[in-house]
């Protein structure tokens, strides 16, 4: 049996991205033929019992309590943050200064200035051969892959219209309460960089188009939660306590905004944690000259596809169950009609990921990528800020 260059993985966070992060870690080699064998060496986090038992649970060989140990050791080759937006910035320009590759979470950072600090940082490492990248993640589920292709392959014609949403309810509850998410010093903001960064990315990605200008309102519905108690572990939704006295909520709830494309296709956005019924809502519709695609991700394998060149008779979306082996990614797991999840985009981003690194590629999306999408952000804070006043990115 071939023996592959290690690629030992050191992870900071293990709460709900670093489960998902760590079963894509050990899940990738299992189905595909990578040209690098991950290694989960290092698992860390800031409270010693609570890392030790994630790391037994998650299958990590070692833990740290301070990232700063881990990025110094020799036997890490890559450091995958899984952490709150603030943590980003700080994290990843000293992997990156240490010669390790770095894996981001996204929003890349809680800031341009941070994003700009990182992108610069990436692009000095990669001339030593040392990559960056962010986790969008949706960007790798087979239907959206696939309509990237159709569009690449001229099936839409010229794009004139995007409509994007990412609808969730988890927030609905006034009472629920507070966590990291809505803190925007920790978290930069609510559901525009939780949600919103996510269909930005896809969005852009699919259509090979990038936001030029925008138009932007936020919203905070519920402006005090309960309290919550100490949070333990970096990087997922948050561990809560009792509830105490109640505190202010410092993000956005809800997040819209209408945007001009460079090749002149206009957009509709819509992000929010308060959409009763949505649980995973992330759509995207592209409307072109030749013909329209949509995807749900509650429906995640199909891609609902129009030809306008069909005939006005028999023409109508076709239904495309997007798990054939001739699909993006599919033809590594099950047979045709037998689903994906949620968990494969994390697995498909690690194999993307150790590829490109083995033959000294940049990994997509780019740290630069990912500053594209802060700025996309940015602008739209400064919009909802000055009345919906157009802002350029």
């Amino acid at each position: 049996m071939e023996t592959k260059e290690p690629m030992r993985v050191g992870m900071v966070g293990y709460s709900f991205m670093g489960a998902a992060h760590s079963h894509a870690w050990r899940t990738a080699p299992r189905f595909f033929d990578l040209p690098l064998q991950p290694e989960l060496a290092v698992l860390a986090g800031r409270n010693g019992p609570a890392v030790r038992q994630a790391a037994a649970r998650l299958g990590w060989a070692d833990t740290e309590t301070d990232w700063r140990r881990l990025v110094e050791r020799d036997d890490i080759d890559i450091v995958d943050i899984c952490t709150p937006g603030n943590t980003h910035a700080e994290i990843a320009i000293a992997a990156l200064e240490a010669g390790k590759h770095v894996l981001c979470e996204k929003p890349l950072a809680n800031s341009v200035e941070e994003a700009s600090r990182m992108a610069d940082a990436a692009e000095n490492a990669a001339k030593d051969g040392i990559f960056a990248m962010c986790g969008f993640s949706y960007r790798r589920t087979p239907a959206l892959s696939l309509a990237r292709r159709l569009v690449q392959e001229g099936r839409l014609g010229r794009i004139r219209h995007v409509r994007a949403q990412y609808l969730q309810d988890w927030l609905s509850d006034e009472n629920a309460p507070l966590t990291w998410r809505l803190d925007k010093s920790q978290s930069g903001s609510g559901s525009l960089g939780d949600l919103g960064a996510h269909i930005i990315d896809a969005a852009q990605y699919v259509t090979g188009h990038r936001i030029l200008g925008l138009s932007a309102l936020l919203e905070t519905f519920v402006r005090e939660r309960p309290a919550a108690g100490e949070f333990v572990g970096l990087g997922g939704r948050g561990d809560v306590g009792q509830a105490a006295a109640r505190g202010p909520v410092t993000v956005d709830d809800a997040a819209m905004f209408t945007a001009k494309f460079d090749d002149g296709a206009i957009g509709v956005f819509e992000a929010t944690r308060f959409a009763l019924g949505r649980k995973n809502a992330m759509r995207l519709e592209v409307n072109g000259s030749k013909g329209s695609l949509s995807f749900d991700f509650e429906d995640m394998n199909i891609l609902q596809f129009f030809d306008g060149a069909e005939d006005a008779e028999s023409a109508g979306f076709r239904r495309i169950v997007v798990t054939e082996p001739e699909h993006p990614y599919v033809g590594k797991w099950w047979p045709a009609g037998h689903g994906l999840g949620y968990e494969h985009s994390f697995t498909h981003q690690v194999v993307d990921l150790l590829s490109a690194i083995a033959v000294g590629d940049q990994p997509l999306p780019s740290f630069s990528d990912a500053l594209q999408v802060q700025r996309v952000l940015n602008a739209v804070e400064l919009s909802a800020g000055a009345n919906s006043q157009w802002q350029s990115v």
